[in-house]
């Protein structure tokens, strides 16, 4: 039976919007103290600090903080680091965009699969040649999908493969530890790469960047994958080696990818126009399909909603002694 919830002291270092803390407020649906900003608030009590990278004086400032959520899927290396000198905290995470995020994988991958961008480019010029060049293999159907991490977000892409007759398998950094989808045919470990990327005509990286999946597919990796696969990436761009990735898809090694993440990011505003996203030309490639980074579909009125939603329900499982979910291991980075 539930325990009755107590007035909880929540600090959120970026302030919502007036109607996004209504949602919350009510979401909770029971007492809660909120204060916001960059700065701890004078006599600092709370016990749920809300930050993505949040800095040292806030989680130094109040003496009965307990719980830090990150507001997205993911730990932060400014965040990890800092928390080193902390280690009574407890750490969650939320997966509210995880929706978005697989669906604009499954968008990249249909995309990147069909050659979508040059057929349509090409047909704006009159030209139908991409109409009379056969696609190999022609379908997805009866092909196999090898998922990079089976969070929320994999999950999520395994149903919607299975759906499109895939094949689907799984690498897990702990194969076994928690069940699977049953239409996933098998999992693995990171170990057993060289054992089934021959086997994956479609590779999907929902992974988390830490320590040990940086550069997790390289030069090696990539030339395992069978002639004509499609690599799909909404994890980070570290994930894949920059330089790996775009020989590979520049000789054809590789038939294609659907990025999302990239080695490159603006950091001002004038940046927003004209930066590349890496040191190689990626768009100058056909084969290539460039998002920037839109998986989580930030900012938009649906998603923010789903956040507020999501922070409320940590909160209220907290004050109510219930499983918060989605705590953070600080040693795995995820």
């Amino acid at each position: 039976m539930t325990a009755q919830a107590r007035t909880v002291y929540v600090h959120f270092q970026n302030a919502p919007s007036s109607e996004e803390l209504e949602l919350f407020i009510n979401k909770v649906g029971f007492p809660v103290y909120i204060t916001t900003g960059d700065s701890a608030p004078a006599d600092p009590e709370y016990d749920i600090l809300i930050a993505g990278r949040a800095s040292v004086e806030l989680l130094s400032a109040s003496p009965k903080l307990t719980t830090l959520i990150i507001p997205w899927a993911g730990l932060p290396p400014v965040t990890r680091d800092r928390l080193k000198s902390f280690p009574h905290l407890a750490v969650h995470n939320i997966h509210h965009n995880a929706p978005a995020a697989a669906e604009l994988a499954l968008a990249l991958l249909l995309s990147a699969f069909k050659r979508i961008i040059p057929a349509d480019q090409a047909l704006r010029n009159h030209d139908w040649s991409p109409r009379f060049i056969p696609l190999e293999p022609p379908l997805l159907a009866g092909q196999t999908a090898l998922i990079m991490g089976m969070g929320a977000i994999g999950k999520r892409l395994s149903r919607a493969l299975h759906a499109l007759d895939m094949e689907i398998c799984c690498v897990r950094r702990q194969p076994g530890r928690t069940a699977i989808p049953e239409y996933v045919k098998a999992e693995y470990g990171p170990a057993d790469l060289p054992d089934i990327l021959p086997q994956a005509q479609v590779l999907m990286l929902c992974l988390p960047l830490t320590v040990e999946t940086e550069k997790i597919i390289g030069t090696r990796e990539l030339g395992f994958l069978p002639p004509a696969a499609v690599l799909v990436n909404v994890g980070r761009a570290q994930l894949v080696e920059e330089a790996a990735l775009y020989r590979a898809l520049e000789t054809g090694q590789l038939g294609a990818a659907g990025l999302d993440v990239w080695y490159r990011y603006p950091t001002s505003e004038s940046d927003r126009t004209h930066l590349p996203v890496s040191d190689f030309p990626f768009h100058t490639l056909t084969n290539v399909v460039l998002s920037p980074h839109r998986g989580g579909a930030f900012g938009t009125r649906v998603i923010e909603e789903a956040r507020m939603s999501e922070l409320a329900r940590s909160v209220r499982a907290l004050a109510e002694g219930d499983e918060v979910p989605h705590k953070v291991d600080l040693a795995a980075g995820y």
